[in-house]
Formats: structure tokens, sequence, C-alpha cells
């Protein structure tokens, strides 16, 4: 039976109702002051407990599709290469640095730049929202190797899910460790990647929209941001030098950030990411009463109704285990065709919605992001 089959949850809830039950006919029995009763009553307990909150887990997981499989769980299903399919074509002011950091699975602390590239945690102060957020920026070893003193590089953002810290892109999905790889297999252009979280007025959600008298959080990504990191790094300037990959809700701030702003994010990459703006506690109104602008916040709207713009898109996620994400990815690559927005896509067999899945769609989707933005010589 699988994770999430309801099998498998008639089956936790009825050993949960059943440890109840016999915690209660037990306990009396139990109340004897010998180390047996107390051992007994102990784990009369401690069995309950766990059976409660094993059906808990399994009810929260087929809700939120964390994991979709027992594989996926325990980390031990299919890692292989995954494929991906083109869909449409027939075929500022200063940031701050605050300190070095490692990345996983190489101490780049005290090692030569040139090799392993460095890994800072900075905080990116808007010029014109008055916003501001900390992240983490990766320089690749050429951003330090003579031969590119005076190149500047292409960049992209990274955005992690709602509420997520920027940490979980380097401690959960290891971005600057799969660059490095891909540098070194030949796989990905050297790529400044700006790490961060998806909100910068936290604890509100704020979808990368400008809020109604709230805060601008779409003009401090695709204004403020570029303009501080091209004002501290050597990032060029030019078109089609900047992109956006994110999971979740970042996933969905990427794909509306180059929907709505070409101009400055011509590629975008959204892992297990919605269609739509959230529209919950954490996020207030996000709209003012405005339906309009509530229509253009969703994407699959804004592809049917508005003009294709000319960037390039990569969709990933799984066919089963998340939700209604297939389903709902379908139609919004359908509504992308017959313009110049151009969409592939990655599509996992199974996969919750979780950092193991998007593991396994990373290296594809980084070494994507990095053909399709460009290279200044």
């Amino acid at each position: 039976m699988g994770l999430t089959s309801h099998k498998v949850l008639a089956l936790s809830a009825l050993v949960a109702v059943a440890a109840i039950a016999g915690t209660v006919w037990l306990w009396p029995r139990l109340a004897e002051r010998t180390w047996a009763a107390v051992l007994g009553r102990i784990g009369t307990i401690v069995g309950t407990q766990l059976a409660v909150m094993c059906t808990l887990g399994l009810l929260a997981n087929n809700y939120f599709a964390f994991y979709s499989s027992w594989d996926d769980l325990l980390g031990t299903g299919d890692q292989g290469p995954v494929t991906i399919q083109n869909r449409l074509d027939g075929r500022a002011h200063g940031v701050q640095r605050l300190s070095a950091e490692n990345v996983r699975g190489t101490n780049t602390v005290g090692r030569d730049a040139a090799q392993v590239g460095k890994l800072e945690r900075i905080r990116i102060p808007g010029a014109s929202t008055g916003l501001a957020t900390d992240g983490y920026v990766y320089l690749p070893p050429q951003y330090f190797q003579p031969e590119y003193k005076d190149k500047r590089f292409p960049a992209a953002i990274a955005i992690t899910g709602f509420p997520g810290d920027a940490k979980n892109l380097i401690t959960k999905l290891n971005y600057p460790g799969t660059e490095l790889q891909l540098i070194r297999e030949g796989r990905m252009k050297p790529t400044v990647l700006v790490l961060m979280r998806p909100s910068p007025a936290m604890p509100r959600d704020t979808e990368c929209e400008d809020v109604p008298g709230g805060p601008k959080a779409a003009t401090y990504f695709t204004a403020d941001v570029p303009a501080a990191i091209r004002a501290a790094y050597r990032v060029a300037d030019g078109p089609g030098s900047f992109g956006a990959i994110g999971n979740s809700t970042g996933g969905y701030c990427a794909l509306k950030l180059a929907l709505r702003s070409p101009d400055v994010f011509s590629a975008a990459v959204s892992l297990s990411g919605y269609y739509k703006a959230a529209e919950d506690a954490t996020t207030g109104d996000l709209f003012g009463g405005d339906a309009h602008r509530r229509e253009d916040a969703d994407l699959t709207w804004r592809l049917t109704h508005r003009p294709r713009p000319a960037v390039s898109l990569l969709v990933g996620g799984s066919r089963e285990g998340d939700g209604d994400y297939y389903g709902s990815t379908e139609k919004f690559v359908a509504a992308a065709k017959g313009g110049q927005t151009k969409v592939s896509s990655i599509t996992l067999a199974t996969g919750g919605h979780n950092f193991n899945t998007w593991s396994r769609m990373l290296p594809a989707s980084l070494g994507w992001l990095g053909e399709h933005l460009t290279d200044p010589r």
C-alpha cells in the first residue's frame, strides 16, 4: 500500500483508536506500584502517542502533498537524470556583506576561491521601496580567476518557498554545490547566484506583488535587487543577463517576474510552483479588492488575455503526488502556445511537494537556466 493510500490512513487511524481503547482498558491493571506496572504505563502512553502522531502525519502529508511515496519519504526512489521537454516549438544601494559561508560538501572558507568559488551572506536594501532582506550570493570560481578579471557574469535570483529561509537553498537544495559541479562538468556557464526568501516584508507573504498601500515586493525584486547586485558585483547589465528560479512560492514568483518584467528577467524556472496567487491569513488582501489585479496575478489567465512576452520558461514537477500540479501545469503550457513565450518542462512520474523532489530536478534546471542567459564576453 502506498504512502498516500486511503487504506494506509484508515489502518493507521484504526491502530490509533485501538491503542487508545487498549490504554483505557489496561490502565486499571497497571495501577500497581511495581516496575512492571510503571513500564507498562509508560509503554501504553508512548505507543498511543506514536499511533496518533502517525495518523496526524499521514493526514497532513495527504493534504499538503509533501511526500508521494515511501521511496520519496525515505529518499530511496529513482535518482536518475531528468529530461527537459520543449513544449512549444514543435520540437543601488550597496549590498551589505555580512560574512563568508561554506558551500555544503565543500569547505570554501579559507580555501582558494578561484577553485571552489565563494559564498557570502548579504543584506539587500531596496533603494526605491525601502524594503530589505537577508540572503546569500554565490560567486563561481571564474569570478576570481585572472583571465576573467574584467568579465561581467550573468546572474540568477533563486527564491525559496514561503515561509522558508534563504539558507534552505544551501542546506536543503545546495544551489552553490550544484552549480560548482555543473561548471566542472561543462554543463553550465559560470553564473552569479543570489539566494533569497520570497518575501521582503516578513512575516507577510507578499506573493511578489506590489500590494496597494503595502509593501512593493514586485518592485523590490525587479528593480532594487538587480540594481543592488550589479552595483556590488561584476554582474552584466545587458538584455538576457538576469534570470530567476524558485520552488513552490518561489517558483510562482520566478514565472511572474519573467512574465511581467521580461526586460529584466529573460528566463525563469519554476519547481513545483503554482500559477495563481495564494490568498490566506499570511497574505492578507494583496489586491486592494481590485478584481483586475487579482486576475493579472493568475499566470494562466495572463497568458490567455495579455500579450505573451519573449521569455523562456521551464516548469518542473511531478505527474502524481503533488496535488493538482500536473493539471494546472498542462493548462499553463496550453495557454502559452502560439505566442513568443517559450515553455519547456520536466515531468517526474511521482514526487511530493518537498526538497527531495526539487533536488532531483535542480541540476537539469540550473543547466537549462544557464543556457538561456546571455554570457557577455
